[in-house]
Parts: structure tokens; sequence; C-alpha cells
């Protein structure tokens, strides 16, 4: 049986103050380092958490599926041990779907929801087998040839060099058992689009323009679905607008935990 919660690795930046505290979940296959020009950006005036998910970056690797349910007690495990009682949670791509499951498990201190570049609704039976024919393939492969074929799908062909050799070094060094098993638990994850209709918190739903992955057209119906929302596109980009155009996400993000904190 899978233990959890494991204890994640994390950076912990900022300090203490006023202002709430923003915690950030990563997407497949990444680790906390996408979040970096947010970390950096933010960090100046409140405390950024920023963990690797179980399987991704320097946290454990368990064997078997990784359920989204045991992601967001993973995630709640460690803001338990660092006392961060509430906060604002922003998530990207599966990292926006544990955040609607965080959500789930403990919407009480959850002071914001950020959901970018992602999608509530359950897998299709189609999205079954891919998914779990992509995670054999992972572990069977490793992450490069996969890594090659997605990168200018996940961040837009017109992308910075820099940006394209950050995201394709994330997937080339994500653990292909941690990956596949994080794939496994997409193809079984819940459906989060009643949930999104009783959130009691502001959201922030982001995407970017050209985004193949999680189109404008999904971050339309999360918008409408949610009871309070704000829905930013960001041009010039494709499913990791925080990294394509950091300036342009950065304010769309500052702009809502300042509401966020005159609310608290």
């Amino acid at each position: 049986m899978t233990p959890f919660p494991v204890f994640l690795a994390y950076d912990d930046k900022g300090s203490d103050t006023s202002l709430v505290p923003l915690v950030l979940v990563h997407g497949h296959p990444f680790d906390r380092t996408m979040w970096a020009p947010q970390i950096e950006a933010f960090s100046a005036t409140r405390r950024v958490i920023a963990p690797d998910l179980r399987g991704y970056g320097a946290s454990p690797r368990t064997p078997g599926v990784t359920g989204f349910a045991q992601f967001a007690e993973d995630i709640e495990a460690l803001l338990d041990e660092m006392k961060v009682e509430t906060f604002v949670l922003a998530g990207l791509s599966m990292g926006g779907q544990i955040a609607m499951d965080c959500y789930r498990r403990f919407p009480d201190r959850i002071l914001g929801l950020v959901l970018a570049d992602t999608f509530p609704a359950a897998e299709t039976p189609e999205g079954v087998k891919s998914r779990n024919a992509m995670a054999d393939r992972l572990l069977r492969e490793g992450m490069r040839g996969y890594a090659d074929e997605v990168l200018e799908k996940m961040v837009a062909p017109y992308a910075e060099a820099r940006v394209k050799e950050h995201v394709h070094r994330m997937m080339t060094t994500a653990p292909p058992q941690g990956a596949a098993a994080a794939l496994r638990a997409r193809a079984a994850r819940p459906d989060y689009r009643d949930l999104l209709t009783r959130v009691r918190v502001p959201a922030l739903v982001v995407v970017g323009a050209d985004d193949a992955y999680t189109p404008v057209a999904d971050a339309e119906e999360m918008h409408a679905a949610l009871p309070d929302s704000t829905l930013r596109v960001i041009e010039g980009a494709a499913h990791m607008p925080n990294l394509e155009r950091a300036e342009e996400f950065n304010r769309a993000l500052g702009e809502f935990l300042a509401r966020v904190d005159g609310r608290s």
C-alpha cells in the first residue's frame, strides 16, 4: 500500500507579513522551479511556498498510482508542519486540478484560488487509454522522447529559447516513475465541475491565448461556473504563461492577491 502523506521538498521564500501567503502547485511533468518568476516577484512582500509534488523534483517517489487525494494530503501535511493556516492556492495544469482537490478537502484554509491552464472535467474513455499508454511508455523509454515531442505544445513555438530550455530540462529530468504514477492518477481523477460552482472564495482563471492543451474555451467555462472569478487570457503564450509571459502573468496574479489581501 502506498504510504502517505510524504514530506515534500519545497521552497519557502519571503517572510510572514500581514499579506496572505501564496502556495504554488506545479504541473506535469515539471517541478517547483517552474514557479521561479513568481517566487522571485512575490517573495519580496509575502511568504511564498512551492513544493515538489510526490514523485517529482526532490520529493520522494512511492510505488503505484498517486491519487489526487494523496497529492492534496501531502500539501496539507506540509502546510500543517509549516504552521501555515490560511493561504492563496495557485496551480497550473495538473497542479490546478490538484488545487481543486485541495479545495474539496480543506476549503476553509483557502482564501483565494488560482486556476491556470487547467480544466475540471473527468477524463474521457479515450483519455484514460491515452494517459495509461503514455505512462507505460515513460516507464519503458524514459522522458526524453516525450519531452522532445511535446515541448512546443507546452510552450509556444515562438517562446524565448531560455524558456524552452527550462521547460525541456524539467521534463527530461522528471523521474519516469513519478510521471507515470501521476498520469495514471490523472486518468482516474474525479470530476470537479460541480465543486467549482460551490467555491466560496475569489478565484482567478488564467490561460495562455495559444494553449492547445487547455484552450481558452475551457477557461471561459470555469470562469462561468465559479461564483466569484476573474478571467485573464495571456496573449503570446501557450500552456505555461507563468514562464512564457511572466510579467503579464505576475500582473494578473498580483492584482488578484491584492484583492484577497484586502478581504483578509
